[in-house]
């Protein structure tokens, strides 16, 4: 069963740092860019990191810039997304996706999602 799995997330002060991981299984994704994304309830689905199939490239949306890092190991079939300086509107529930190519794609190009794990950051 091809799935990512992601794990990390939890309740953090401002101020503070999370590391989220995303476990991909089922086959190798070292031929796939990959992705974070997250979520509000009530609002749409919003990018926040991605990463080439070797890490040679990266992506970060204009709010997280600075101060969140994705990495991958595509030994251990990893991805990560360091969190640091977490504000109270970084709290969502964040999604590991994985893209049908080796490059970043357009957000709109992911075509695997895990379930998510919750991030909330009080004030």
């Amino acid at each position: 069963q091809v799935q990512l799995v992601e794990s990390g997330g939890g309740l953090v002060q401002a101020g503070g740092s999370l590391r989220l991981s995303c476990a991909a299984s089922g086959r190798t994704f070292s031929n796939n860019a990959m992705g974070w994304f997250r979520q509000v309830p009530g609002k749409e689905r919003e990018f926040v990191a991605a990463i080439s199939w070797n890490g040679g490239s990266t992506n970060y949306a204009a709010s997280v810039k600075g101060r969140f890092t994705i990495s991958r190991d595509n030994a251990k079939n990893m991805v990560y997304l360091q969190m640091n300086s977490l504000k109270p509107e970084d709290t969502a529930v964040y999604y590991c996706a994985a893209a049908s190519r080796i490059f970043i794609p357009t957000p709109d190009n992911y075509n695997l999602w895990g379930q998510g794990t919750q991030v909330t950051v009080s004030s």
